[in-house]
C-alpha cells in the first residue's frame, strides 16, 4: 500500500487528520488488476484508490462513484 500522503497536496495524514483512503468506481482495467492480484496471491495499492487529507477528503468522497481518472480531473481542475 502507498503511505498515507494526500495525492492532492502531499500532506502526510497523521492522527488526528480527518482524511483517509477512498476507493473509486472500478474501471475494466481495475477489475483486471484485482483478478491478476488475486490469481497470483499478491497484495498492493489498488489503482482505483487514493489517500486524501482532511482538507480534500470530503470533496473526494463525493466523487467516489466516478472512476478515479474522472474524479482526479475534477479535484485537480
Amino acid at each position: 500500500m502507498k503511505p498515507p500522503i494526500c495525492c492532492i497536496c502531499d500532506k502526510r495524514l497523521d492522527y488526528p487528520d480527518k482524511g483517509g483512503l477512498i476507493y473509486f468506481k472500478k474501471r475494466s482495467s481495475d477489475k483486471k488488476w484485482d483478478k491478476r492480484m488475486e490469481k497470483n496471491g499478491m497484495v498492493g495499492h489498488p489503482p482505483y484508490a487514493e489517500w486524501f487529507c482532511g482538507d480534500h477528503y470530503k470533496k473526494a468522497s463525493e466523487l467516489k462513484d466516478l472512476p478515479i481518472n474522472k474524479a482526479m480531473e475534477i479535484l485537480e481542475g
